[in-house]
């Protein structure tokens, strides 16, 4: 994550807005040991301590933040999320409490999609968290790093996040983390992987299926399949979706997201494992050569699947995929399958 985009820092003693949280047990004790004036702030902001609840308490000439969280000992990872949201721009540090791991709420809170529209308000950001914990920054700039990008990736319209733009985004994690990468597309694809083939065939040349394979890692270390849906649009095929349903069928390759950042954050980690990320990229579109209901199609484990409905393409996709990591005979496999409904 690049520097700009961090938004927990060293705490080096410089200067902050002091941040005291507060849960409703304690509500009541804390309530007593402010002044009058900062009773009637707490007040008049409808404050309890409840968790999620912010305030502005006035401090002489300064102020500070109040945040209701269930449990001031042990923060979870989103008790500091609606602070980051609602504070105004500036640093602040944690008066009564260590952040931990509640510094990733702070971090993703603040995400922004800016690909299509620029967030220009200066009043939305940023807020800057301080913190001692060095070792906890690093680990979590690099979680919500890869939490971003899979928001980036299903955020975006299918038209400019198809299999081609999968593939771009898995190549560009391979020349970063000196990874081997394999595209297997075509004649190719429906020779090995018929069953990827035949759920994207009916897309668009530029939407065209492909099964993307990505390696990283010595052999000799224990092997880890990572396989990710990646149907970047799912109209439902013949069997076409409603269009209420249809609407937010960009996400349909949220698997694929998945896959792709834990990919990345495990290598930016430098975990001892011989890593192996597959990808199956496709559209489920409509043509005249698309897979149809009653088709008997043959998969990469030479098993024959009878089509019941085109709309159950996730399932598909994901066996030859699936099939294939298992060749390679890892001790794990993690399938991110986002099937709806």
């Amino acid at each position: 994550m690049k520097n700009k985009d961090a938004l927990i820092q060293p705490d080096r003693g410089q200067q902050a807005t002091a941040i005291r949280l507060v849960c409703k047990s304690s509500f009541d004790e804390w309530l007593k040991n402010l002044n009058q004036g900062q009773r009637a702030s707490v007040k008049a902001q409808k404050f309890k301590g409840e968790m999620g609840q912010t305030a502005i308490v006035p401090d002489g000439d300064k102020w500070f933040a109040a945040g209701g969280v269930a449990d001031v000992t042990n923060l979870s990872h989103w008790c500091l999320a609606n602070l980051a949201e609602t504070l105004p721009e500036g640093d602040y540090r944690l008066e009564n409490a260590s952040a931990g791991q509640s510094t990733l709420g702070w971090q993703t809170a603040q995400y922004k999609f800016e690909r299509y529209k620029k967030i220009d308000k200066v009043s939305e950001g940023p807020r800057v968290l301080l913190s001692k914990q060095v070792g906890q920054i690093e680990r979590t700039l690099a979680e919500a790093e890869a939490e971003n990008l899979v928001r980036d990736l299903v955020n975006t319209p299918a038209e400019d996040m198809g299999p081609s733009n999968l593939e771009s985004e898995c190549e560009k994690i391979a020349k970063e983390f000196n990874a081997q990468i394999r595209i297997v597309q075509g004649d190719t694809l429906e020779e090995e992987y018929p069953l990827i083939y035949a759920v994207g065939k009916a897309a668009a040349r530029h939407h065209a299926p492909r099964l993307i394979r990505l390696t990283w890692g010595e052999e000799k270390n224990p092997g880890l399949g990572i396989v990710g849906k990646g149907v970047c649009f799912d109209s439902g095929g013949l069997d076409i979706k409603p269009a209420n349903a249809m609407k937010l069928m960009k996400k349909d390759m949220g698997g694929a997201a998945h896959a792709i950042a834990l990919a990345q954050l495990i290598m930016k980690a430098g975990l001892p494992v011989r890593l192996h990320l597959l990808v199956p990229a496709v559209e489920n579109a409509i043509s005249s050569n698309a897979f149809r209901p009653g088709d008997i199609l043959k998969s990469r484990k030479g098993l024959t699947v009878e089509i019941g409905n085109t709309d159950a393409e996730g399932r598909l996709i994901l066996a030859d995929a699936l099939t294939c990591v298992s060749e390679e005979k890892p001790d794990l496999i993690i399938d991110f399958a986002t099937l709806t409904g």
